[in-house]
């Protein structure tokens, strides 16, 4: 963190602090006779004006003085975690009998945390047509919510909402105070792990009508914006791209996928669909909501590996089971389509994939199994300039008389790079690679 940082930071606090202050001596403590009572306090604008991430923030999304003031409550105890009992219990060691404040004290966290009270409180006090007139703060259409910045932990049934844990989700906590959000960890709450690649375009064989498909593609994240934007389509358009990526494993759709995320600088998440999918009602959207509510706003590309497990032909309704996996089905559809990002979904099978999907997607491209030319071209790329190819090798024939994948032919050379290695051979014979094909067939059942 940036010394410039940590001295806005260190003053945002002295705000809040004066806030509280404020509010517990106009509602709890009464004024001396006579005495005028002092305006509200407000933040600095010279703090505004600084280069750091929260004015930055707060000067992009032109945020009033009361969005001003949720969103410091909820960074503070992050910052300093004794921050409120520094400035609340302290002041009102009964701090716990005053339900207007609020307040929750975490498991593992021992401090004063704030609640959506807490925030109404700063703001409004005890009034009750200004605690009423900052709710909408919270709503689900607000920036804040919207975005996935800040939010009220929902509460058991029959209690106020606003007693909810107001949060700041970790993406912004980091982001106010590194400058940059963090790459989430695959865990089961994240089951998603960030995929790259050291190849480039020219690694990758395709059939020139997938190339061009591609390609079309690469208009989207190039120009997509401008359409959307400056030519107005965003009325008429969703924001995001469905891509359906169909064909048989190692045809290179997943280093497709990597490649786009290098080209357009963007993180690319592949999605464990087995930690996603629940046999517990309810734990499947719940595994989405999280999944999506962390890409949201992120410009993340979302890849979906061997979607017919999520993504298949709905079932006939049979029971309450299949019912609810229907349910699944719509909600995650629903989801898919309100991304504002690039998702893209793998699968081996077209015919897998609901054709509810498939009226969705904006484009649909076939990974073959590459042709004999298309071959030919990945065995020339595929073998490193350390390893000496004997005369009797003839890559054409091998081409010609072997159906492989662009994965197959890797697996191959990695095989015979390491029997060279440690037999201490110089040259790969035709044999060698021979006995590594059938080897390879062998693997899948076949036979050669």
């Amino acid at each position: 963190m940036s010394s410039s940082n940590v001295s806005v930071l260190e003053q945002a606090l002295d705000y809040l602090a004066q806030v509280i202050q404020w509010q517990i001596q106009a509602c709890f403590k009464g004024e001396s006779q006579g005495q005028v009572r002092s305006e509200y306090p407000k933040l600095p604008n010279h703090l505004l004006a600084t280069d750091v991430p929260l004015a930055q923030f707060i000067r992009s999304h032109k945020l009033d003085s009361s969005e001003q003031l949720v969103l410091l409550i909820a960074l503070a105890p992050h910052l300093q975690p004794d921050f409120f009992d520094q400035w609340i219990t302290a002041q009102l060691p009964q701090a716990g009998d005053y339900p207007q404040i609020g307040g929750w004290r975490g498991t593992i966290h021992r401090g004063f945390l704030p609640t959506g009270q807490t925030a109404l409180f700063l703001l409004g006090g005890l009034e009750f047509t200004q605690r009423c007139r900052y709710q909408h703060l919270f709503g689900e259409e607000h920036l804040f919510a919207h975005q996935r910045i800040l939010y009220l932990d929902p509460v058991p049934d029959g209690e106020p909402c606003m007693s909810g844990k107001l949060i700041m989700t970790q993406d912004y906590v980091d982001w106010f105070m590194q400058g940059q959000f963090s790459r989430p960890q695959f865990s089961v709450n994240f089951p998603a792990q960030r995929i790259t690649t050291e190849m480039d375009w020219d690694d990758l064989v395709l059939n020139t009508q997938t190339s061009e498909q591609i390609d079309d593609l690469k208009a989207w994240i190039d120009h997509g914006k401008t359409l959307l934007y400056d030519w107005g389509m965003k009325r008429t358009l969703k924001l995001g791209y469905r891509v359906l990526f169909y064909g048989p494993p190692g045809t290179g759709k997943t280093l497709t996928a990597s490649l786009l995320g290098k080209y357009t600088g963007k993180d690319v998440y592949k999605i464990d669909l087995s930690m996603v999918v629940s046999k517990f009602i309810g734990e499947t959207e719940k595994n989405l909501a999280n999944l999506f509510a962390r890409a949201e706003s992120k410009d993340w590309i979302l890849f979906f590996d061997e979607a017919d497990a999520l993504f298949g032909k709905r079932t006939n309704v049979r029971d309450a089971h299949d019912k609810y996996a229907n349910q699944e089905v719509s909600y995650l559809l629903q989801r898919v389509e309100n991304y504002d990002g690039l998702v893209i979904l793998s699968s081996n099978l077209k015919s897998n994939i609901d054709e509810a999907f498939i009226r969705r997607f904006q484009a649909i491209i076939n990974f073959p199994m590459p042709s004999s030319k298309e071959r030919l071209q990945l065995w020339k790329l595929a073998f490193p300039k350390q390893l000496s190819l004997a005369s009797s090798i003839d890559l054409i024939q091998l081409s010609t008389n072997y159906e492989l994948s662009g994965a197959d032919i890797m697996n191959i050379v990695q095989y015979c790079c390491l029997q060279m290695l440690k037999k201490n051979k110089q040259a790969l014979e035709q044999d060698d690679l021979l006995g590594a094909i059938k080897r390879e067939f062998s693997k899948a059942g076949k036979i050669v």
